[in-house]
């Protein structure tokens, strides 16, 4: 159902299948996310087809955990669409600007009292 939503707010085909979602655990977030520095990694889609959520949000039914699943599936769909170049910040930063938007579409639609804000970084000239 989470899939319709990220389809929903974009303008990505829908895909043939969906992607696994696993649970990890912080310390998993800073070794692969971070490359052992301290991170605030709690979702992360790195290309392979699985979504990884922090492990806290096992059985978490609220809105800000499935906006969370949200945001990484229009990664998913992003990433299956072709449309941006894994190598360019800034096509990352376009990733990531479209996700965040997305996220918090999914939390007014879900009448959720708080949005997601996140000011990307800017790519070195």
């Amino acid at each position: 159902m989470l899939m319709s939503w990220a389809l929903f707010f974009t303008e990505y085909e829908p895909p043939h299948f969906l992607p696994t979602v696993e649970y990890q655990s912080h310390a998993w977030f800073v070794e692969h996310a971070c490359h052992q520095a301290p991170c605030a990694v709690i979702g992360w889609y790195r290309n392979t087809d699985i979504i990884y959520l922090d492990e806290k949000f096992k059985g978490d039914e609220s809105s800000y955990a499935a906006a969370l699943v949200v945001h990484e599936m229009t990664h998913y769909l992003q990433h299956h669409s072709g449309k941006f170049d894994r190598r360019s910040c800034k096509d990352h930063l376009a990733r990531e600007v479209e996700a965040y938007t997305v996220q918090n579409a999914y939390l007014v639609a879900a009448g959720s009292p708080a949005l997601v804000f996140r000011q990307p970084a800017a790519c070195p000239e």
